[in-house]
């Protein structure tokens, strides 16, 4: 039996996304093969395929040929000697890093993650990834309280959308930077928008709030933005970057202002988030937070922004729309028989 799979052939852009086939085998020795229902297409996946030299030695540094993909839902479809955390049929995610833009994937079963049956598919993939990144920034890194003021910088993406549900449940006052067009958004959650084409975030924030604000949450970990959001935290305030930095020189350069501002007794803080404690660290805080998160969308009190929907194979297609720019929320692709109409279009926020 033959399944298909989308690969990376060399670095560059979308058009060197290609269709495979492979051949299903039983899953390894501590292995689960799992048939895939949705995967989701982030800024991750784009970094991976471009080969971005930040990324060399790690998992995202892989060389062509790999499939891409950093975070799925499936059904377990089979599963290998000695698996005892999965049984066929369940339904878990998986934090994959690289392999998600595939029919069928083989994992560690000691690293799925539990999702109930109830949900969307194409809503629980985005929580793997987007959500857990938002809440995590939000609830275990800047611990933040209800009427906090926080600026959100690019809140117009996956990640962002999910911290803008995410900080209107927490009570938190917001300020959102992204482009005009992408403004209505924010104000469905609630949030102030500053365009970062017109608008310098500094002064819009000095001008609203001139006793400083809480905490940043910024998704682009640029020097200079950094620099002119840190001037905006009063005493005691947070900053937590988990944005992806050009190179090695500007994230050396990123880390030292850290370590000078952590140092400095003034009371602020900055810390960089990513995934990589999960794979590092221990892996129950974010078992934890899925749940949490599976809860907050099985009680419709957080609803996923999707743009678009794609079959797994049209990943190209995807990947050329999330490099546009023009994104509000989440990209999915989706196993074809979850796939409804023609348009497919964004699923409207709470």
């Amino acid at each position: 039996m033959k399944y298909k799979s989308v690969i990376v052939t060399k670095t560059g852009g979308p058009e060197v996304l290609q269709v495979i086939e492979n051949n299903l085998r039983r899953p390894s020795k501590g292995e689960a093969r799992i048939k895939v229902l949705a995967a989701s297409v982030c800024r991750p996946d784009v970094s991976a395929r471009r080969g971005e030299a930040l990324y060399s030695g790690t998992p995202l540094g892989k060389k062509p040929p790999f499939v891409p993909g950093y975070a799925v839902i499936g059904d377990v479809d089979a599963v290998g000697e000695g698996v005892t955390e999965a049984a066929v049929g369940d339904r878990v995610g998986a934090l994959t890093v690289v392999g998600g833009y595939s029919e069928y994937l083989y994992w560690r079963s000691d690293r799925l993650i539990p999702v109930p049956t109830t949900l969307d598919p194409a809503e629980a993939v985005t929580l793997i990834l987007n959500f857990i990144v938002a809440y995590q920034a939000l609830h275990r890194s800047a611990k933040v309280k209800v009427g906090e003021k926080v600026l959100i910088i690019g809140a117009s993406g996956g990640i962002g959308t999910a911290l803008l549900q995410l900080g209107k449940l927490a009570g938190l006052k917001m300020y959102g930077v992204a482009s005009k067009s992408k403004h209505p958004i924010l104000k469905d959650y609630g949030a102030t928008p500053i365009d970062y084409h017109t608008q310098d975030f500094v002064e819009v924030i000095r001008r609203a709030e001139p006793d400083g604000i809480d905490i940043v949450l910024d998704g682009t970990m640029g020097l200079d933005t950094i620099r002119g959001a840190l001037s905006l935290l009063q005493r005691g305030g947070r900053l937590v970057s988990f944005g992806e930095p050009a190179g090695f020189p500007d994230l050396f350069r990123i880390l030292g202002t850290f370590a000078a501002v952590n140092l400095l007794p003034n009371g602020k803080s900055c810390k960089p988030y990513g995934t990589s404690f999960y794979f590092l660290g221990d892996k129950q805080p974010f078992l934890e937070d899925w749940a949490t998160l599976f809860k907050l969308l099985e009680e419709g009190k957080i609803k996923p922004v999707i743009e678009k929907k794609y079959s797994i194979l049209e990943a190209a297609q995807a990947n050329e729309l999330l490099e546009s720019g023009t994104v509000t929320g989440n990209l999915v692709l989706l196993a074809p028989e979850l796939l409804q109409g023609p348009d497919n279009g964004q699923t409207q926020p709470l």
